[in-house]
């Protein structure tokens, strides 16, 4: 269970984005930060931007921890290529990020909890770790027994997102194919991200 289910929702209200593209989300009837001080506004440095550049992307993915979001950062800069391309791709690759693409679940949220309880194979094989690395061509499926779980049948009938295309997924059966590596053109983000502004922050 992620540390912030239950307020999950302020981050949005914190960044100024609705960051999930959500029709419940608060920031849809006030556009303005919690907090008695929430309405002032003062023009970011460029730490700020930086900073708040990491805590969107870091808040998509679940609010992934400081620890080992920096540890995504430090691989993809070990790699050959664009930095914040691969970072990107790093969290892309998160099985619970594509369950989520998936349309497994309703929330990246629950896509981590759904994971951790061991509703989901790769390849045939049970994986709980919801920061396993999936790879090109790996068959993701939710097991049997978890197929009428609500949680599921709320995602598989929600209008509310698209399918990824480096995915090739079978609602009917709740399984897909992990095809390819995205570029951060092909990720249905719905505010705009900006690795390079996080590569920026981390490299001051």
């Amino acid at each position: 269970m992620s540390k912030r289910q239950e307020s999950k929702y302020k981050i949005n209200r914190r960044l100024g984005v609705n960051l999930w593209g959500r029709g419940k989300s608060p920031l849809n009837r006030r556009e303005y930060g919690p907090g008695q001080h929430g309405q002032r506004r003062k023009k970011p440095t460029d730490y700020g931007t930086q900073l708040m550049a990491k805590q969107k992307l870091k808040g998509y993915y679940g609010n992934i921890g400081e620890r080992q979001f920096r540890r995504l950062y430090d691989e993809a800069v070990r790699r050959r290529g664009d930095t914040g391309e691969n970072l990107i791709e790093l969290l892309e690759r998160r099985l619970d990020a594509v369950v989520y693409r998936m349309k497994f679940v309703p929330t990246v949220f629950s896509a981590r909890q759904f994971v951790n309880h061991g509703h989901v194979t790769v390849n045939g094989k049970r994986v709980n770790i919801a920061s396993y690395q999936v790879k090109d061509g790996d068959t993701i499926e939710v097991r049997n027994k978890s197929k009428q779980m609500a949680l599921v049948l709320e995602a598989v009938a929600s209008g509310e997102r698209d399918f990824a295309g480096y995915h090739e997924v079978d609602a009917g059966s709740l399984k897909g194919k992990f095809v390819r590596a995205p570029k951060l053109a092909d990720v249905p983000y719905p505010v705009q991200m900006e690795p390079n502004l996080v590569v920026e922050f981390y490299s001051r």
